[in-house]
């Protein structure tokens, strides 16, 4: 099974990219998807945060926006939140992946937001960056309810530039281009990997 990890920054069309590989019949795993399972009812990670962070869980799920409130109030609540979340998160990955081999899933797609940021480009095939001309980017994100352009900008602070993105890229597809374009990028993409001769390429972890 050749596994892909799909990341982009915000803006760029990765959900709309991750779909479009889910309608081309790649099995996708979306890691904001599971961590929303976890902070579900019954979801593993409602009890130790519970735990780590008295009064976020709320009739048995894990209230974001009172999550969001502790991380506000302790610096080291983020490390602490990785510390409870990232193996579930993985655990979670985990189980997918296995389940797909025993299916005999021959591509799987990762979608996950900070792959760079979190090195989870080291555990996959080959890397997929979705991107778009800066302007194209900024006038998707800045059209979103609520967005300023000083929270935008705070985002992509905390993000792995797109330039640094697309250096370690594999394949990009470009969404600036329209729908068309992209799902024919996605389309070239999968055809590529699951070529009898395609190999894993080498790949600068930095």
């Amino acid at each position: 099974m050749i596994i892909l990890g799909l990341t982009g920054s915000i803006g760029m069309g990765k959900s709309t990219t991750s779909r479009m590989f889910a309608d081309e019949g790649a099995l996708v795993w979306d890691a904001d998807a599971a961590v929303h399972r976890l902070y579900g009812r019954s979801g593993a990670a409602v009890e130790p945060l519970g735990e780590a962070f008295p009064g976020v869980v709320v009739d048995g799920v894990v209230d974001r926006t009172r999550l969001a409130e502790a991380l506000g109030r302790d610096e080291d609540a983020f490390k602490r939140l990785e510390r409870i979340v990232h193996p579930l998160v993985a655990q979670d990955r985990a189980e997918d992946l296995a389940a797909a081999r025993a299916e005999g899933v021959r591509l799987a797609v990762l979608d996950i937001p900070l792959l760079f940021e979190t090195g989870g480009d080291a555990f996959v095939d080959a890397v997929v960056v979705v991107t778009a001309d800066p302007e194209v980017q900024a006038a998707r994100v800045l059209a979103r309810p609520g967005m300023t352009r000083e929270r935008f900008e705070a985002i992509l602070d905390r993000q792995t530039p797109d330039a640094e993105k697309r250096r370690r890229a594999d394949f990009l597809v470009d969404t600036g281009r329209g729908l068309d374009a992209a799902r024919e990028q996605v389309r070239r993409i999968m055809e590529a990997v699951l070529s009898p001769g395609w190999t894993k390429p080498a790949r600068s972890k930095s």
